[in-house]
């Protein structure tokens, strides 16, 4: 399949040598939202309930009915944390490296202060009282501009697709935006009851970087793992990972470099997609 790209969107780059701080203080506040999340809706399959969504200035919760409606946005462009009620009571918190536990708590107060009932609240007893020397607001808004460029590309993509797909969503838990393509097939041997084990898929993400590779990454994975994937023949710079996880690996920074990034990622999902139909 041919994508007709256009030049409107770029990937930005991003520092690796210094964003670490940014990154672990987004990925620790988005792991607060990630919480409520759980606590106040109710269980989707694939835990879709309990992912952030991107938006215009970074990352959202999306509208929360929890007795109150409210929302919860990271502003990534600004460096806020903004809380919001369908009743027009707002919050908005700096963003600035402090520790987790303390936008927890403010978060906590706001929505009980405007009725939310305080057992709806997540316990907020595992976020840590160290704070994040280093962080930038500067990284921060270049980190909100990739997921913006990366949802965009993940949406040209999803929208070629006729099977059915996830939300593209940012996991607090690891912090990657990801989708999965869902054939439809089952694992035979599982529990039909539990997707997680018994739906056939393919999961396409991004990371900013975690302790198995400390930059950003594209990765593709599938499951169950066709015994051939790992030898695929992919383009040049796109590498088979085995250590930590089995999936393809592209570096961001190698994304960059080429000469059409979006152009590179979509032919790369492509392919990957077309051998997972085949094979699945």
């Amino acid at each position: 399949m041919k994508y007709e790209m256009t030049a409107t969107r770029q990937f930005p780059e991003l520092d690796v040598q210094s964003m670490g701080p940014t990154r672990d203080a987004l990925h620790a506040y988005a792991r607060v939202l990630g919480d409520w999340l759980k606590s106040c809706r109710p269980k989707r399959k694939h835990w879709w309930h309990a992912s952030l969504r991107p938006s215009l200035t970074g990352l959202t919760t999306g509208v929360v009915d929890a007795g109150i409606d409210f929302e919860l946005t990271l502003d990534l462009k600004e460096s806020l944390l903004v809380g919001r009620t369908a009743d027009g009571a707002q919050m908005t918190e700096a963003i600035d490296g402090q520790p987790a536990a303390e936008l927890a708590a403010k978060i906590s107060d706001f929505l009980t202060a405007d009725g939310l009932d305080s057992v709806r609240a997540p316990a907020g007893d595992s976020y840590g009282t160290a704070g994040f020397s280093g962080y930038s607001t500067g990284h921060a808004n270049r980190m909100g501009q990739v997921i913006s460029a990366v949802n965009a590309a993940m949406a040209r993509f999803r929208s070629s697709i006729r099977e059915e797909t996830s939300p593209i969503q940012l996991w607090p838990h690891h912090f990657d935006l990801s989708m999965l393509w869902l054939p439809g097939g089952k694992i035979e041997g599982q529990d039909p009851d539990n997707e997680e084990y018994s739906d056939k898929q393919m999961n396409f993400g991004f990371a900013f970087g975690d302790d198995g590779i400390p930059e950003p990454y594209f990765y593709v994975t599938a499951y169950p793992l066709p015994a051939d994937f790992p030898n695929l023949r992919l383009p040049a710079g796109t590498e088979w990972k085995t250590d930590g996880f089995s999936g393809a690996v592209l570096l961001y920074n190698t994304l960059i470099e080429s000469s059409d990034p979006k152009g590179y990622l979509l032919g790369l999902w492509t392919k990957l997609l077309a051998a997972g139909r085949s094979r699945l």
